[in-house]
């Protein structure tokens, strides 16, 4: 009870722009409610009034059950209406506010549990604790209706009620106990489908490259894999709720028989009249919607609890871990940052090892290596993607760790090999960085970024969708279109992660005339395998087995380092194969 107060007074917080629908719908429900009560009553004078033929009389209560029945079903309508607004309001509270707090988990949260961990609870979680409000009125109110008729039992004959109880309770063990089972068994298949989930979206995303790797036949003998574990174990937890609610049937029938049998041998003892008889077999066996009611609470409680348990963890920061920030704010920087003896490791690999160094602002610095070196771990680090290192990394002589988020994301544009585009026209995808962002910006960004001829071609020019991922353009026309987006940012560094590495050489030439533009008003840090792009750069960093063993100019790292010159005449190579 404990949590689930807690968790009613999480979603209540969503719920407050509807409180005035919630309200409104409440007092429809508990009308409604109350409506429930009187018909059965008013049903027994019918019955009453035709066994004693007191036709007239009869006519009276079938007109007033036509009017009360009108009013419930326009009331019945009104909710109904209701329920879908509120529902949708708090589901899109809910949602927007999950996936804020999505966005915030640290990213190697976000790859060690994969996607469809998230999707599912940003989803189906979400879906399921956004009804708790209206669900639980609605049983609320079946159960007025409910109390209505046991109610009658009680006045006619007291001997039926207390036997009608013990039935209900018997039934409500069952029921108790198949719930448990149920949410138990529920758990298990819900964290299949978090599995599930995140597996079929990454065929969806990798479909191009599973179609060139000619491995549909393998992916799909491995989805069909993990649809038949995820349908087995969904199965179980049906086939055994299944077989709980069997013995809850039989037992209400069997316990109806016994209630006949006792209105029988009440009227056989004369001990009930024929017309009141007649009145509690009308009632059937509905007293047993109150067992059902009550046993529906339990049961969205439970789901509502699992639910809410899944989110908060999410929420709590205790098993999935947030992105930290501090709270030292700075309006602008400058540009200058230093590493001081970092060393970071990701699992137990060691990706850099005790590193130092120091760009100063307006600085263009390179980084070279082979893959593995380190070179992207710096971009991440110093963008804070990741955390958990040793030793110290400042911007402005600050620690990073002592700054919030928007000073160091909002003074830091990335530009990496493979960006992800938007499934958006390429105006929405430029105004995701640039709210505001006017329609000359957004040229000039294309045009240094050379694509505004490209866009202009287009039949629907800057308002062409570009498709999932960006799957409508190239990976150059990709690579583009996301360094546009760091120019329209205009931060005071920037950073390029082989961000020339999928284009041609002519563009990749204009990219570089465009890069070389951006020198002396920017901090530019650049990876590249191509090392004719950084060959006007201030200095080149070149990196081995996360450590720096080199440093300088292009012509003076062609004399003195081996590796880099190693690297040189490895390019050199391959442009002359081509």
């Amino acid at each position: 009870m404990k949590d689930f107060l807690k968790n009613i007074r999480f979603v209540w917080k969503y719920s407050k722009s509807e409180k005035g629908k919630i309200i409104v719908y409440l007092i429809n429900s508990f009308i409604r409610a109350g409506l429930g009560v009187i018909f059965p009553i008013i049903s027994a004078k019918i019955i009453v009034s035709l066994t004693d033929n007191l036709l007239e009389q009869c006519l009276i209560f079938g007109g007033v059950m036509v009017l009360l029945e009108i009013l419930f079903d326009t009331l019945h309508t009104i909710t109904s209406k209701l329920y879908t607004k509120i529902f949708r309001q708090i589901y899109i509270n809910i949602q927007s506010d999950l996936g804020a707090e999505i966005l915030k988990l640290n990213n190697k949260t976000l790859e060690e549990n994969g996607s469809g961990l998230f999707i599912q609870r940003l989803t189906g979680d979400t879906r399921s604790i956004s009804r708790i409000f209206t669900d639980l009125n609605d049983y609320i109110s079946q159960i007025f209706s409910s109390i209505g008729i046991l109610s009658a039992y009680f006045i006619i004959s007291k001997e039926i009620f207390f036997f009608i109880i013990v039935a209900l309770i018997i039934r409500m063990i069952i029921d108790t106990k198949r719930i448990k089972v149920y949410n138990e068994n529920d758990k298990h298949v819900k964290e299949l489908n978090d599995k599930l989930t995140g597996f079929t979206s990454e065929i969806v995303r990798g479909a191009e490259d599973i179609k060139m790797l000619n491995g549909e036949e393998s992916f799909l003998k491995e989805l069909k894999a993990r649809f038949s574990i995820a349908n087995e174990e969904s199965y179980k937890r049906d086939s055994t709720n299944y077989s709980y609610r069997y013995a809850r049937m039989v037992w209400s029938d069997f316990s109806f028989f016994l209630v006949l049998a006792l209105i029988v041998l009440f009227v056989k003892t004369g001990k009930l009249e024929t017309a009141t008889a007649l009145v509690l077999y009308n009632y059937g066996g509905r007293y047993n919607n109150l067992a059902f009611y009550i046993t529906g609470i339990q049961e969205t409680i439970k789901s509502f609890n699992l639910s809410a348990s899944r989110i908060f963890d999410i929420y709590e920061d205790k098993k999935y871990e947030k992105e930290k920030f501090g709270t030292k704010h700075l309006d602008k920087v400058n540009g200058d940052f230093e590493f001081k003896d970092v060393t970071f490791k990701y699992d137990k690999n060691k990706v850099l090892d005790n590193i130092s160094f120091k760009v100063n602002a307006n600085e263009t610095v390179a980084f070279v290596g082979k893959s593995g070196s380190g070179k992207t771990t710096i971009f991440n680090l110093l963008c804070k993607m990741y955390d958990g290192y040793k030793g110290k990394i400042t911007i402005d002589n600050n620690d990073i760790k002592e700054l919030d988020k928007d000073t160091i994301r909002g003074n830091i544009t990335i530009v990496s090999q493979s960006p992800y585009i938007f499934n958006m026209s390429i105006k929405e995808n430029l105004k995701l960085v640039k709210e505001e962002l006017t329609d000359k910006e957004m040229k000039e960004a294309c045009k240094m970024a050379c694509l505004d001829d490209y866009i202009e071609s287009l039949p629907d020019k800057y308002n062409t969708i570009v498709g999932e991922g960006g799957i409508n353009l190239s990976g150059g026309q990709k690579q583009r279109l996301a360094i546009a987006r760091a120019f329209v940012q205009k931060t005071e560094i920037i950073l390029f992660d082989e961000a020339t590495s999928a284009l041609d050489n002519e563009t990749q030439q204009k990219i570089q005339q465009a890069i070389d533009n951006l020198q002396k008003d920017y901090t530019i840090l650049i990876i590249a395998h191509r090392l004719s792009t950084i060959k006007n750069a201030d200095r080149i960093l070149v990196l081995d087995k996360g450590k720096i063993i080199a440093e300088g100019k292009h012509e003076k790292l062609l004399k003195s380092c081996e590796e880099y010159k190693e690297l040189y005449n490895t390019e050199i190579t391959k442009i002359d194969k081509q």
